[in-house]
């Protein structure tokens, strides 16, 4: 078998260590090596740190962290400040806790035997076994003993909440641990370089994207729907702001907490420091809600073309096709040609499930008229302290990436089509981090929305242009 512990769950465990980047090396796997004190230590013994992972059939996973070396010829307590156990899943649910020793237990961290497999803490915290012990169906029934708090600090986490009620294992792996500092954590997403250079470089390939000639249209729209305090408006403004040079606020926006769009549809344009306009216009949206926001029907008018600019919608009177002001004969200028959902990256879990279902609903309609579709997810610097630090961490987080697969998930989206921001808030100055970071997840709609352009053309071009019912 291969080694169980995942690149984010290593991680995780360096983050807790600390002191810079690690090597996780295997040293020795129960399933590999059989389940034996003699092996383990002749594995083990001398190799420095290590990091000890338990692996149950209820998929909860745990261990703890010697920055001691294993040995069998002295019998005795190890003594380390540094030491600690973890927990990184119960019942297959991320779970990621570090235990620390309590005070006055430092000279307990770790137990040396020769009988003994890896044991910390007095009493012990965590014995995983002595002798042999044989593999039982698809389980190894460890005979050792978890008496989680004698020497390390739970945070009153019981050991039930930890392995289950048993020490019945699947695997039992003890990876070396070593300091690494030529290591580069791998991004989870193509990085481009990261500098000023490439900034530019984005900025052009935006600013010389154009609708065909052919199209008889000068501008692409582009939709952003989402739920209230999702950060709509800031994306734009934080796009507006790259490009003018300064920080701009032409769109109100508010908080998580409270939306302060005012229910109006609003068609913004992006200009330059030099006054130039890219030919793209970001189209703003109210917030969605349960009970508010747009309806089925309206998110059709607007993909079509017969919502008017600066409409302002009526919670009591949705937009109909007898209104006065409804657009009869639509250009392909006036309708939609990307659509990006805008999500808050903090409250991808406890997005209402009606609010889903009404951007599902919309989905369904844009699939219709073969609309693009992507994400733009804001807020990732509040994942992860790493990014909130440096911006330009986003693609090697974990976390982002976590939240990148959910919002992929929650939508039926392709991960590609999930792009991380971090739109401006709180600054009062460019951050070429930011900037760059927007910029990609531009670039990538307006890629998207170049494809829907080739299609409308091989559909005029063969005579099959969709017509799509009102």
């Amino acid at each position: 078998m291969g080694e169980r512990l995942t690149n984010k769950d290593r991680d995780q465990i360096e983050k807790w260590i600390g002191t810079g980047p690690k090597t996780f090396t295997l040293l020795y796997a129960i399933t590999k090596d059989k389940c034996d004190v003699t092996v383990f230590h002749k594995k083990c013994d001398g190799q420095g740190p290590t990091v000890t992972v338990l692996y149950n059939d209820k998929e909860s996973v745990y261990g703890g962290y010697s920055p001691i070396t294993w040995n069998s010829v002295i019998s005795a307590y190890g003594s380390s400040s540094e030491a600690f156990l973890f927990q990184l899943y119960h019942d297959g649910k991320q779970k990621p806790s570090k235990f620390e020793l309590k005070a006055g237990q430092y000279h307990y961290a770790v137990c040396n035997q020769t009988n003994i497999g890896p044991t910390f803490g007095a009493g012990h915290d965590l014995h995983t076994f002595s002798g042999t012990i044989n593999r039982s169906g698809s389980v190894f029934p460890l005979n050792g003993y978890a008496g989680f708090g004698n020497s390390y600090d739970m945070q009153g986490v019981s050991a039930d909440d930890i392995h289950n009620g048993n020490l019945n294992v699947t695997e039992l792996e003890v990876y070396k641990v070593t300091y690494d500092e030529d290591k580069e954590r791998k991004p989870w997403r193509e990085l481009d370089n990261w500098n000023t250079k490439e900034l530019e470089k984005l900025k052009e390939d935006i600013l010389t994207f154009k609708p065909s000639p052919d199209l008889n249209f000068k501008e692409a729209r582009i939709a952003m729907i989402g739920p209230v305090g999702a950060g709509k408006s800031s994306f734009y403004n934080t796009i507006d702001s790259i490009f003018r040079g300064r920080i701009t606020q032409r769109a109100c926006s508010g908080s998580a907490e409270q939306s302060v769009t005012t229910g109006i549809y609003i068609p913004y344009s992006v200009r330059t420091d030099n006054g130039d306009s890219p030919k793209f216009i970001l189209c703003d949206t109210p917030g969605l809600e349960e009970s508010a926001g747009l309806e089925v029907n309206e998110c059709s008018y607007l993909l079509d073309g017969n919502l008017p600019n600066f409409y302002l919608f009526n919670r009591k009177s949705p937009f109909t096709s007898k209104a006065d002001n409804f657009e009869e004969d639509p250009t392909t200028q006036d309708r939609i040609h990307c659509v990006v959902f805008v999500l808050d990256a903090t409250t991808l879990d406890v997005v209402s499930s009606k609010v889903v279902e009404k951007m599902k609903n919309f989905q369904r309609i844009m699939n219709e008229r073969e609309i693009p579709q992507l994400i733009v997810l804001t807020k990732v610097d509040k994942l992860c302290k790493d990014v909130q630090k440096d911006i330009s961490f986003t693609y090697k987080s974990w976390v982002v990436e976590e939240h990148v697969e959910k919002a992929s998930q929650l939508l039926g989206l392709r991960r590609s089509n999930v792009l991380p921001v971090k739109n401006y808030e709180e600054e009062t100055t460019l951050d070429i981090n930011i900037n760059i970071l927007t910029l990609l997840a531009l670039r990538k709609i307006l890629d998207s929305t170049e494809d829907y352009m080739h299609n409308l053309l091989d559909r005029q071009k063969f005579g099959q242009m969709k017509i799509c019912e009102k």
